[in-house]
């Protein structure tokens, strides 16, 4: 269907009564492998630097502007200022057996006038990474953002060249959208940005395919039956 105005020009489809959508809070939202709660210091930052600091490398740090950190105190006052930053909702995320943080992601940014924010800060130490419980803690975000925000659009961002953001990404159900050429300059180098986004009327598709997915009857020892992909790809639109 298409939409003309008094002037015949084609425009986008209308929104009845479209109202800006609230601020996302920081919340706690819990599920079965994981919990994700507001990020803090006090809280989790030595439970996250002692996290990242298994990792065989500092690969988690190359395709973002932060890090790598090097000492403790470096790593505190960073979650600080991000976790009391009024640019983003900062999220740690809980491994319900240990009841420690293993990982942190973002809400940034925000417009809610329109309905739209990006998941962003994505850095998920070695016991969270290739997880159900990583995929869950990313579901319950989104889940948070199309249902209890009801924005119409959640965006990922990532380095051209991070080929494992990339890849998980379209996992997660986001559509490639396009490259941003030359769009920054981050630890002395340039960065071209791949966009991808779902949207509202995705989301129904995506949330049956994540808990499908997630149901115990699709792991025999611990080991997937269905890819996330096969699950949606089976689903059909």
């Amino acid at each position: 269907m298409k939409w003309f105005n008094e002037c015949n020009q084609e425009i986008g489809f209308p929104l009845k009564d479209w109202q800006p959508k609230k601020y996302p809070e920081r919340v706690t939202i819990e599920g079965k492998h994981c919990w994700i709660e507001p990020l803090n210091s006090q809280t989790h930052a030595a439970q996250l630097f002692e996290a990242h600091k298994k990792a065989k490398d500092e690969r988690i740090w190359t395709y973002i502007p932060i890090g790598p950190f090097n000492n403790l105190e470096d790593y505190q006052k960073f979650i600080t200022d991000i976790a009391n930053s009024s640019q983003e909702v900062q999220f740690a995320i809980i491994n319900k057996k240990t009841g420690r943080s293993v990982g942190s992601f973002a809400l940034m940014r925000i417009d809610k006038e329109n309905g739209v924010a990006e998941v962003g800060y994505v850095v998920f130490s070695p016991e969270l990474q290739k997880t159900t419980m990583a995929t869950e803690a990313h579901y319950l975000l989104m889940k948070y953002v199309f249902e209890s925000l009801d924005y119409r659009r959640l965006e990922w961002k990532c380095d051209s060249l991070n080929k494992p953001s990339q890849a998980a990404a379209q996992r997660l159900g986001y559509k490639f959208e396009g490259t941003f050429r030359q769009i920054q300059v981050y630890k002395g180098r340039n960065r071209d940005t791949h966009w991808f986004s779902v949207i509202d009327c995705e989301w129904d598709h995506c949330e049956k395919a994540f808990e499908q997915w997630m149901d115990e009857e699709n792991f025999v020892n611990g080991k997937q039956k269905r890819s996330l992909v096969q699950v949606r790809e089976n689903l059909g639109r």
